[in-house]
């Protein structure tokens, strides 16, 4: 019950002034709300991120061919055939952190179906390309082994192709023609959007790779453009890229000391990197946020003296008639808390409803976290304990007798 008169007391104390409660709580709402709103961009960004680099595959790494060197001149990383087949299927078979491996063969054709064209790459892939890329089927079904040992003409198209080349038309079943060679398309790719880079993933054809080298570019040495790698774990492609290397290294007979003749490229370390930087700029954002909050504490601290000594005189009679410092001191702390949490509270949904905003009029994403939600609440209450201490403290210390005397 004491706690109870405690806050019907808090309550009616800051009702008599409103304005001046209001104005008071304005900082801890622009704080709160700041926070909210600075933390939900940065972790909506941090997501958007994460979202982009899963779906390039699961797990994912990329080994290139290394550089070449004519005449002193560097043509640059993958300009180098010291890439094979070969080399894709050791690494799949003797290093144990990868699950599976795929030569990438790249190319550019021009997609001819009836009187419909559509231009687009051409990924040449073995039957791991799906669950490397972690990249589900819309239509049909994908290529199989005895596809791509056989150089068969087959055909797997993104949603992009499908669309334009296939309006209102099933597409599994259909020739289309591919530089005057019929191909049969057994598939379609579900959507995945745009790449990090902004570009159309779902605007591709992947097909074997045999094919692609023999029918398309006229290999007759089948070296790979580059080989894409799915890790048992996030965690292994650390272990992975030590296999990769070392492995390479033996079969390419590379000296100690020598430069290595191809390249390894984690994705992960890509993840890692967006995911720091994401949250060093939230952090930031909300630091900066925090300040504000600081500021409304300072604001608070500053009514609740001007409280203390308005109300002197009503101090000095409760302590004639017996109320304990303690007592005094908890009053004057339920009032400031008071202000800091019903600040608080208004703030969380001014963040959030600006968070929805910022994401609405300039599409940046957004993420309200409970987390964020929960820590903004919680450090508003402290602002409004600390705040309000010295106040409290203040009004608690009185001479009864002094008190009574005030005018």
């Amino acid at each position: 019950m004491k706690l109870w008169e405690t806050i019907k007391v808090a309550f009616r104390a800051l009702s008599r002034n409103k304005l001046r409660s209001i104005l008071t709580m304005l900082g801890i709402i622009i704080g709160v709300g700041a926070v909210i709103a600075m933390i939900s961009v940065g972790q909506g960004a941090q997501a958007r991120v994460q979202e982009q680099i899963r779906s390039i595959g699961t797990n994912i790494m990329f080994v290139w061919p290394g550089s070449l060197s004519s005449s002193g001149v560097h043509l640059g990383a993958g300009a180098s055939n010291s890439l094979t087949e070969e080399d894709v299927l050791a690494i799949e078979r003797e290093c144990p952190s990868v699950a599976a491996a795929s030569p990438l063969v790249r190319s550019s054709a021009q997609l001819v179906f009836g009187d419909q064209n559509w231009y687009t790459q051409v990924q040449g892939t073995n039957e791991e390309f799906p669950a490397i890329r972690d990249w589900p089927m819309q239509a049909g079904e994908f290529f199989s082994a005895g596809d791509v040992r056989g150089a068969a003409r087959v055909i797997v198209i993104g949603k992009t192709v499908a669309d334009n080349l296939f309006l209102g038309i099933n597409p599994i079943g259909q020739m289309v023609r591919v530089r005057n060679l019929p191909f049969r398309i057994v598939g379609v790719l579900a959507a995945k959007g745009q790449s990090g880079m902004g570009q159309d993933q779902d605007d591709t054809t992947v097909m074997p790779f045999t094919t692609v080298q023999k029918k398309l570019i006229g290999q007759t040495i089948l070296h790979t453009n580059a080989a894409m790698i799915s890790c048992v774990s996030p965690k292994a492609t650390y272990i992975a890229e030590r296999q990769i290397t070392e492995l390479l290294r033996q079969r390419h007979r590379i000296a100690p000391g020598q430069p290595d003749d191809f390249m390894v490229r984690n994705l992960t370390d890509v993840a890692d990197a967006a995911q720091q930087t994401n949250q060093i700029m939230t952090l930031l954002l909300a630091s900066i946020a925090a300040v504000s909050l600081i500021v409304g504490g300072i604001g608070i601290m500053n009514i609740m003296l001007v409280s203390v000594t308005e109300r002197t005189r009503e101090i000095g009679i409760r302590m004639a008639i017996g109320a304990r410092p303690a007592y005094i001191r908890m009053q004057f702390l339920a009032e400031s808390v008071a202000l800091s949490l019903i600040g608080g509270l208004i703030g969380i949904l001014s963040g959030g409803g600006l968070a929805m905003t910022i994401s609405h009029v300039l599409g940046w994403p957004t993420l309200v976290s409970v987390l964020s939600v929960i820590i903004s609440f919680a450090f508003a209450a402290a602002i409004g304990i600390f705040f309000g201490y010295y106040p409290a403290h203040k009004a608690a210390s009185m001479d009864p007798i002094e008190a009574l005397r005030y005018e």
